[in-house]
């Protein structure tokens, strides 16, 4: 297998090649020679914009799948069940398009970022280029740590999953088998993944289309409870009480506020367009095209899946509560047995496996993808950067599916507990890439003003920017701080830890690297960048040229009611 690295090269710096020269001393011949160099720089620097030696194989339908197949997943088929139990149908409704906003405001401050710097590792090197490198060191890391430990998580809900159907099968065999699975795929040419992930996203959304149409027509009474209407947001109500004291007014706003929480972590997943754009083609067009897509996408399979999941089920249904990743726990089988449909468990089940598979495909080669970049920006081991000749990191493919093999931590008892306390650690990190996206755009824009660059000439600009930014970036941080609410209610130093500790271990990241920076490299190197000494023209696309057209529509009827479906 050939392998090969590479970085790539810097572009001259303005005038460069006159410094030493009087002003109005080269001559024409002179003149043609360092133009004929610096197109030739320019050429060598676009054909390693992606990083070193990644390939632009993912094409527009890839990019729109991983948009909203990043987000479907366990969260909404599953986690949406015991979210619908803490704070009722109408709590649950709220929160999800309170989060949805904040959502929204994170992909266009990425998609503005993105699409006129579409480099490897995408957000996780803004922050560092854009902010502050301890910034961008002990997010990425911890960025990276999450996915590569999801990555066992979903390999050992592959194994829940098939248990469904044959309780006597041990986890550890699929455990295995996916694990080989998901490591080939993503050995392939990127184009693989992407091809996979379309396929496996479209599973997703036919499913979330097939359940509203399902639950438009059961809620009209096809089921065998008549016509439901808004009967349970009457009774039992349209908020839930949670922990507190069911009598205390304050016991539904706990409710609403710990969905909000769960909301954000279903929602998580969204910025992996940030992560493919580097490996995109064409990203000034595909990159906006795909964050566009989002909110509606967000409202039809987010905002009215709980939306009928809340019409269709009371909040008081102990089956909401049961825990696990088979079909069992997700409220679409819930909804279909209160209306006496028998057979769709196992429809639901399989399409579980999909989901799990799907997410599994996207923690390995998101994850391999930000040790890249770490690499790139000096921040890991160069050996990182070393591809095969088809443009695959294989290293980082490794090192990132190497730690799947934690999966089967689950097969002891004590081992599980270490197992959750791992998962505990990463459920955090999305909301501080969340949060490093929006403050690494804020400063974005800082950078674009003092190197006297219209944000009018970028490729996609985010709307009401800064204050809806600031707004997104409020909210980030403040269910960040407040995610273990629980942990004082009553107070549980147990719980405590489990909660923050991931919060902990950002913060000894970040003071260790900038102690770190302090003692070789000087103070100077520890403060955070200014506007004006910002990089904001590397790995950037040209602002004066022509955007491509259109594709041109797709002549065959069932293209065309794909393109529609999918975008």
């Amino acid at each position: 297998m050939a392998v090969r690295e590479s970085t790539p090269p810097a572009p001259a710096s303005p005038g460069s090649s006159a410094a030493g020269s009087p002003p109005g001393s080269a001559t024409k011949k002179d003149f043609v020679k360092e133009q004929s160099t610096a197109d030739d720089d320019a050429a060598s620097f676009a054909e390693h914009n992606a990083g070193p030696e990644l390939k632009r194989r993912l094409k527009s339908r890839h990019l729109q799948m991983i948009a909203i197949g990043g987000t479907i997943g366990t969260g909404l088929f599953i986690g949406s069940g015991s979210a619908l139990a803490k704070s009722g149908p109408a709590g649950v409704l709220i929160g999800y398009c309170f989060i949805a906003s904040i959502v929204y405001s994170i992909m266009m401050s990425l998609g503005e970022m993105a699409t006129y710097v579409p480099v490897t590792g995408g957000f996780t090197t803004y922050a560092a280029r854009f902010v502050d490198s301890s910034l961008g060191f002990s997010m990425s890391w911890i960025y990276w740590f999450s996915w590569a430990i999801t990555f066992a998580l979903e390999l050992v809900a592959t194994g829940l999953i098939i248990q469904y159907w044959d309780d006597s099968l041990s986890i550890g065999i699929f455990i295995a088998i996916f694990w080989v699975v998901i490591f080939v795929i993503n050995l392939f040419p990127v184009s693989w993944y992407g091809e996979a992930e379309f396929w496996m996203s479209s599973v997703k959304v036919i499913t979330v289309l097939g359940f509203l149409i399902f639950g438009i027509c059961i809620n009209a009474g096809a089921g065998q409870q008549g016509y439901i209407g808004f009967k349970y947001w009457h009774e039992p109500g349209a908020f839930a009480p949670y922990i507190v004291d069911p009598s205390r007014p304050v016991a539904k706003w706990v409710g609403f506020w710990s969905v909000m929480i769960q909301a954000g972590f279903s929602f998580q997943g969204t910025e992996l367009v940030g992560i493919a754009a580097g490996e995109t083609e064409d990203p000034r067009r595909n990159v906006p095209r795909a964050i566009r897509m989002t909110f509606y996408r967000i409202f039809l399979f987010f905002i009215m899946t709980v939306f009928f999941i809340g019409i269709l089920i009371p909040y008081d249904n102990k089956d909401l509560n049961n825990g696990g990743y088979t079909a069992a726990a997700s409220p679409f089988v819930i909804a279909a047995q209160l209306a006496g449909v028998k057979v769709l468990p196992d429809i639901i089940n399989a399409v579980l496996l999909t989901v799990v598979l799907s997410a599994a495909n996207s923690n390995v080669y998101s994850g391999s993808r930000v040790l890249v970049s770490l690499a790139n920006d000096g921040m890991a081991p160069k050996w990182f950067k070393l591809t095969t000749k088809s443009g695959v990191p294989y290293i980082a493919v490794i090192f990132t599916s190497a730690f799947g093999f934690l999966g089967f931590l689950n097969l002891s008892p004590n081992g599980s507990q270490a197992f959750d306390w791992l998962l505990n650690i990463s459920g955090v990190a999305g909301f501080i890439a969340w949060s490093g996206i929006l403050i690494a755009h804020l400063r974005f824009m800082k950078g674009l003003e003092a190197h006297g660059i219209p944000r009018s000439k970028l490729p996609y600009r985010a709307t009401w920017a800064p204050y809806y930014v600031y707004y997104a970036l409020f909210f980030c941080i403040l269910i960040t701080l407040t995610q273990g609410f629980t942990a004082f209610m009553p107070w549980s130093v147990e719980e405590f830890f489990v909660a923050y500790v991931s919060l902990i271990i950002f913060a000894v990241m970040y003071l260790g690297h900038k102690l770190y920076t302090l003692i070789f490299h000087g103070a100077a190197a520890c403060k955070p960048v200014s506007a004006k000494d910002m990089d904001v023209t590397t790995g950037s696309l040209d602002l004066d040229a022509e955007i491509p057209d259109e594709v041109e529509e797709p002549t065959s009827i069932w293209k065309k009611i794909g393109t529609g479906i999918m975008g």
